[in-house]
Order: structure tokens, then sequence, then C-alpha cells
């Protein structure tokens, strides 16, 4: 484990990790600036301008560096082992574990700076990508899909140097899947989600009187209730049957017997 290069915690007593207070708080609000809104690099940008150092203790942040951190799964407490692994003993060179060698997960295994729920939070906001650059990341972000292809709705600039300038909404695909969807601007979907709001105010009482009979009948156990009880009923008989026999057999034996 690398400690001078790792931003957050020391080596303990007994070679495990312990919390660094003070560079704990630069990881605190690393992932509080992420889960602002900002970018990877607006995240970096804002580091930098506070002064802080740097996991290898330089004064400028990169994207890397900050992706790196919030990927980390040894902030919510956990360790994956081996992720690299000593190739040459004699130059120290190391390998990233591509599967040459077993990694182990071991959970709770220090102490959290991050919280799981927040870490898992934050992967899941990586992971579908909204935030390459807080400008383009609104309310309508991965919310609206294309009918056609499926692929989700992207802000475009039309006419950004002119006095025509304004954002419109396509399919991310459209020219590379020839979808036939339009385009819509900001004031469109905002009038269509007002629209659709109002109706579900509207009709709120038929649509949860809907939502409930699909409900009872998507998670209905009548029939397999009724089949336990049938199944039961036929054990039970089977189980009546075999006692009667038991008891047939052992008067024929005593009767045996009595004769013999």
């Amino acid at each position: 484990m690398p400690f001078s290069r790792f931003l957050g915690y020391d080596r303990g007593e007994d070679g495990n990790l312990v919390v660094n207070l003070e560079e704990a708080k630069t990881i605190k609000l690393l992932y509080g600036l992420f889960l602002e809104g900002r970018s990877c690099y607006g995240v970096a940008k804002e580091l930098t301008a506070r002064g802080m150092k740097t996991p290898g203790g330089k004064d400028k942040w990169s994207a890397g560096s900050v992706k790196s951190i919030l990927t980390n799964e040894k902030y919510k407490g956990d360790a994956l082992l081996q992720k690299s692994f000593t190739v040459d003993f004699l130059t120290k060179k190391k390998k990233v574990n591509e599967g040459e060698i077993p990694q182990y997960y071991v959970k709770n295994n220090h102490e959290a700076i991050i919280e799981p729920e927040t870490w898992y939070f934050v992967q899941t906001l990586l992971e579908h990508d909204y935030r390459k650059s807080k400008n383009n990341v609104t309310i309508f972000s991965g919310k609206i899909k294309c009918e056609d292809c499926g692929d989700w709705y992207g802000s475009k600039v039309w006419h950004s140097n002119s006095k025509y300038k304004r954002t419109i909404w396509q399919c991310n695909s459209k020219f590379k899947e020839k979808c036939q969807t339009p385009h819509f601007t900001e004031d469109e979907i905002k009038d269509a989600f007002m629209k659709a709001v109002g109706i579900l105010i509207k009709d709120r009482e038929q649509i949860r009187a809907n939502f409930q009979a699909i409900e009872d009948i998507a998670y209905s156990t009548s029939d397999l209730e009724t089949k336990r009880d049938k199944l039961y009923a036929e054990i039970e008989s089977i189980s009546n049957l075999m006692e009667q026999a038991i008891q047939n057999n052992a008067r024929m034996v005593l009767d045996q017997e009595k004769y013999n």
C-alpha cells in the first residue's frame, strides 16, 4: 500500500489503514463537490483553487486523480487486495492485475471516510456519465428516450455564434441510427411535463385505482394458495392411507401370532 501517495489514510501499528483526519477533510470535500453537480474536471479545478494538495503532494489536481478517488472502494471501508502485483522483484516493476493472480475483496476492513450509500450513489452517477460537464447537466438529462433507437436525448446548441442561438434536445444517435424522432426546445419539454403533471393530478384517484388493480393481479397468490391447499389435502390423504395400512398389517401379524 503506497501510503505516501494515498490521501486520507495513514499506516496503523498493525499495518492497516487508519484515517488521517486532516486529509479526510479533502476527501469529503471532493465527494461533496462532485455531488453538487461538478464534473471530475470541475472538482479538480476547485480543489486546485482552494490550495488542496493532491495524493502526490502536488498543487494542481487532474480529473483522473479525482475519478480515482471517487471510484476507490477503500474510502467506504472495504479493500480489494492485489489490484496490482510485482512482475520483477529486482526492478520492483509492477503490473495491473488482469487475472494473472487471485484478487480478494474484504468488507469492513477499516474505518470508512465516505458512507457506503454515498459511495455507491457516486458510482451510479459515474456509470451513467451524466457529469461530463456541469453546463450540460440539467433536470432533463437521462430522462428523455428516443422512441426509434432507445438512446437518450441530449442538449445541442444551434447558431451558437449568432443572435439566433438556442438550445434544443434531440436523440444522441439521431444521425448514426437515422432516427425519425423530432427535436424539442426546452420550453416544449417543460410544457409537456406540466401537462403530464396536470393529467396525473386530475386523474390521480383513477390512476391509483388502476395501479392497485394491476398490482393485485401481478402479485396475486390465490392460484398458488389453491395448489398448496390441494397438495396438503393429497398429502394428508396419503398419510391416512399409510397409517391405516400399517394398522391393518399390525392386526394381521397379531392375529397370525394368536392363531399359531
